[in-house]
């Protein structure tokens, strides 16, 4: 099956792109554009000539990939790019800008999928199997693991991270970072652990046991988190999983402080 182009769809002739891609109508391909195999660019839907666009990806009605961030100081002539992995949604209505530095990229990982109106501003990195309901707003700068989900109508602030496997309730206002594996809801309140997202990727109850310990350990009282984590990586290391070693390594890094309990006892 050769590649689908509706007549009304302006696609430049040095956009590049793949096999059996489907372009709706008034959709926009710009120059120098990449479009992978199997794609779908839906009606009405742009893809700015800095995007990179993976293989099997379906782009939503109304959708801009890889336009200009909204950064006062940025030059629109520096060449910057916004990448798409394969197998990914785009919904409706969707905004992915394109990095503020020279050369560099806003990346969105595989297998992930970005609802109707959400955003995602300059330099954030997406990793594989993210989920962002409809409405989520990220600012530039931020990371966010594999398998997170945020819920709708949440804000994250600038260079925030965001752990695996972390999910975030519906209109949530994250302005810290969210360890791995946790439970996250209004102002960067830690609720628990994602038990059921940990059980879902097989680990084991072991090692959802003791996220949990660590949970109140780190979290829920007033202490040095980095120091905690630390101290347990220095005296125990040797009896944890890998997947306790990622969650304890994630406080050890990052400026913004991290989200907790909001009952910390004193």
């Amino acid at each position: 099956m050769a590649s689908s182009i509706h007549p009304s769809a302006i696609v430049d002739s040095k956009s590049i792109l793949g096999n059996h891609v489907i372009i709706g109508p008034y959709a926009v391909v710009e120059e120098g554009a990449l479009v992978g195999d199997g794609s779908e660019i839906e009606s009405h839907a742009i893809v700015k000539k800095w995007a990179h666009v993976g293989e099997n990806v379906r782009v939503g009605h109304f959708s801009v990939v890889g336009g200009d961030p909204q950064h006062l100081g940025f030059d629109c002539k520096i060449p910057s790019f916004a990448n798409i992995d394969k197998n990914t949604r785009i919904g409706e209505g969707v905004t992915i800008h394109r990095s503020i530095y020279e050369n560099q990229v806003t990346k969105v990982g595989q297998n992930t999928f970005l609802m109707g109106n959400s955003h995602v501003a300059h330099d954030s990195v997406i990793s594989d199997r993210v989920v962002l309901a409809n409405g989520v707003l990220l600012g530039g700068h931020v990371e966010i693991g594999e398998d997170v989900f945020v819920g709708g109508g949440t804000a994250i602030h600038q260079f925030v991270r965001i752990g695996c496997g972390a999910m975030i309730g519906g209109l949530s206002e994250i302005s810290q970072d969210v360890g791995p594996h946790l439970l996250i809801m209004g102002r960067n309140h830690a609720s628990g652990i994602n038990s059921i997202g940990l059980k879902r990727r097989n680990v084991s109850q072991e090692d959802i046991r003791l996220l949990k310990r660590l949970y109140r350990d780190l979290l829920y009282f007033p202490i040095n988190v980095r120091e905690r984590a630390q101290e347990y990586l220095k005296n125990e290391r040797s009896k944890f999983s890998e997947t306790v070693i990622d969650f304890l390594q994630f406080f050890l890094s990052g400026d913004r402080g991290f989200a907790r309990n909001q009952k910390v006892r004193k």
